[in-house]
C-alpha cells in the first residue's frame, strides 16, 4: 500500500452514467440492478404523488430504517442518495487530516476537495489483491472513508479490519451503497454502536433501481447526525422517495434483496468464468459485490472497440489508483454476459 497527497489528474467526477448517456448501448458501466424498480415498488410511488401537495415527512421512513437495523431514530439520517452524505459529510465536521482509501467510489474526495481540504491517499494494490491493511492509514488522519464491497474493486474487506481504523478522535466513514448485494450483508458495519466515530452510509438505488429517484441513508451516533441534518436543505428527501425507503425496509422487500443477492453470485461466477477463458484478462480476485474489475494490457481500446459493438464498460482509469489497463463490469443475466463474452472476444481480435 502506498500513501500520498493527491498530485495526479484523475477526474474524480467521471461516473458510470457517463458511458452510456446520449448512446443506445448495453449498459455494463453502472451498477444498478436491471428490471428495476419492480412493480410493486413503482406501485407504491406512483400512489405517493397524489400527496405531492404537502411537504415531505420523512419520520416514518426513518423510524422503517432504523427498526431494520435496529438503532433509534436519532442515529438515521435520510439523505438524497448516499452521494448526497459526502457532501454533507466534507462540509459539516470537523477536519484537519482526511483520508481515503483508494482506488473507490470518487465523489468522498471531490467532496472533501471542493470545500478546500487538501485529501491523503491509501492506495491498495493489485499485488495484494486491493485488500486493506489498517496498519497503512496514518495514524494522525481524522476522517478515513473506504468503501465496502469497495467500488470498483468488489472487494469485501473483513469487518474487523475497517473497525481496526476507529481511534477515538477519527471519524470513520464505511460506504456500504453495495453491502445489500451481498448475501446475508456479511462484514456489515450497519447497526453497530460500539465502534467509536462510525458513520455508516447506504444506498438504495443500486439494488432497487432508484438512481433517478436519490434516496440513501447515514447511520452514525446522534451528534453527528445533528451535525448533518443542519447542513441539509429544508427537505432534502421528496415524497416519493420518503415512500420508496419505507417500502424497502419491510421483511417481504429485504427477502427480495436476499434473493437478489444470491441470484447476482450465480450471474457473477459465471461472468468470471468467462473472463478466465481469455489469457488477456486478469480479473481481481475473490469479488463479492454486482461488478467484476478487470485487467487488459490497452483497455482503453478495448473498451472503445466494445462501445463499436453494442456494450458500455466503465473506464478504470478515473480511479487513483488505477490506469487506462483497466475495466469494470456490472454483473448482468447470463444472456446479457454471454453476449458481451462474444462481444470481448472480437474486440481483443480486432486488436490483433
Amino acid at each position: 500500500m502506498d500513501m500520498h497527497l493527491h498530485t495526479d489528474a484523475h477526474d474524480l467526477r467521471h461516473h458510470g452514467d457517463a458511458e452510456v448517456r446520449d448512446e443506445k448501448l448495453i449498459d455494463l458501466a453502472v451498477n444498478v440492478r436491471t428490471n428495476t424498480p419492480p412493480d410493486w415498488l413503482r406501485e407504491r410511488i406512483a400512489d405517493s404523488l397524489t400527496g405531492l401537495a404537502a411537504y415531505p415527512d420523512g419520520r416514518a421512513a426513518r423510524a422503517a430504517v432504523a427498526e431494520r437495523h435496529d438503532l433509534p431514530s436519532n442515529r438515521v439520517l435520510l439523505t438524497a442518495g448516499a452521494a448526497e452524505a459526502f457532501v454533507l459529510i466534507a462540509r459539516a465536521l470537523p477536519v484537519r487530516r482526511p483520508v481515503v482509501v483508494h482506488p473507490q467510489f470518487t465523489e468522498p474526495e471531490a467532496a472533501l476537495r471542493d470545500v478546500g481540504h487538501e485529501v491523503g491517499r491509501v492506495l491498495l494494490r493489485e499485488e495484494d489483491g486491493f485488500r486493506l491493511d489498517p496498519a497503512a492509514v496514518p495514524e494522525d488522519a481524522d476522517l478515513v472513508v473506504i468503501g465496502n464491497p469497495t467500488n470498483p474493486t468488489s472487494v469485501l474487506h473483513p469487518a474487523a479490519s475497517i473497525a481496526a481504523l476507529a481511534r477515538p478522535w477519527r471519524t470513520l466513514v464505511v460506504d456500504e451503497a453495495f453491502l445489500d448485494a451481498v448475501p446475508g450483508e456479511r462484514e456489515s458495519l450497519a447497526g453497530r454502536t460500539d465502534v467509536p466515530g462510525l458513520v455508516v452510509l447506504r444506498s438504495l438505488t443500486k439494488t432497487w433501481g432508484l438512481a433517478g429517484l436519490r434516496i440513501g441513508y447515514v447511520l452514525a451516533d446522534p451528534a453527528t447526525i445533528a451535525a448533518l441534518e443542519r447542513t441539509q436543505p429544508l427537505w432534502p428527501v421528496s415524497t416519493p422517495a420518503l415512500v420508496a425507503a419505507e417500502a424497502c425496509m419491510t421483511r417481504a422487500a429485504l427477502a427480495e434483496a436476499e434473493h437478489a443477492a444470491h441470484r447476482t453470485g450465480v450471474e457473477r461466477a459465471h461472468l468470471l468464468a468467462g473472463l478466465a477463458e481469455f489469457d488477456e484478462v486478469r480479473t481481481v480476485p475473490g469479488a463479492e459485490g454486482p461488478f467484476v474489475l478487470l485487467r487488459i494490457d490497452g483497455a482503453d481500446a478495448i473498451r472503445e472497440r466494445l462501445r463499436s459493438l453494442g456494450f458500455a464498460a466503465r473506464r478504470g482509469d478515473t480511479f487513483p489508483g488505477l490506469d487506462r489497463n483497466w475495466l469494470r463490469i456490472a454483473v448482468r443475466d447470463r444472456a446479457t454476459t454471454n453476449r458481451f463474452l462474444q462481444a470481448l472476444d472480437q474486440a481483443l481480435l480486432m486488436e490483433g
